[in-house]
């Protein structure tokens, strides 16, 4: 009867011990991005020229992610009055391999960004999002270096 319930007590043990390695995988061990996150943070490198996009008075910025999906808001904060008035929207999908980031644009304010395919480093730190990489579009002319910093929104 002893050997029965030690035998039993190991089966519990190895399958405990086997479980546990499954839940261990790469895509657990990534930090998850899932949320919405704003931006503070925004520069643009073009032609050796860095300029300060974001941020900008009177502006709002957030970047969500769920699922395999991404999406972006940007407003001003006057509601469209004024001088100031924006509204810029995106998304799409993306993959993300270890800092590996890729997006594709599918919907975005701005028609000729759509269906375009972008690559960038996205790490993280603490409650902060950094994406960097190339944005290049040769059909507009297009071929910036970009840097976002991002923190996470509770």
């Amino acid at each position: 009867m002893k050997s029965k319930i030690l035998a039993c007590c190991a089966l519990m043990t190895m399958m405990t011990s086997c479980s546990d390695k499954k839940t261990t995988t790469d895509e657990t061990a990534l930090p998850s991005i899932t949320g919405t996150w704003e931006l503070v943070s925004s520069r643009v490198i073009a032609k050796g020229d860095t300029t300060v996009t974001y941020p900008v008075e009177g502006q709002e910025m957030i970047k969500m992610f769920a699922g395999n999906h991404f999406s972006f808001l940007k407003h001003d904060t006057k509601q469209g009055k004024g001088d100031s008035a924006v509204f810029d929207a995106g998304g799409g999908t993306y993959e993300l391999k270890g800092e590996d980031y890729s997006e594709h644009l599918q919907y975005c304010n701005y028609r000729e960004w759509e269906n375009r395919d972008f690559h960038f480093k996205l790490r993280t730190k603490g409650d902060s999002l950094i994406q960097s990489g190339i944005e290049k579009i040769d059909s507009l002319n297009i071929n910036q270096e970009i840097l976002e910093i991002y923190v996470k929104k509770e």
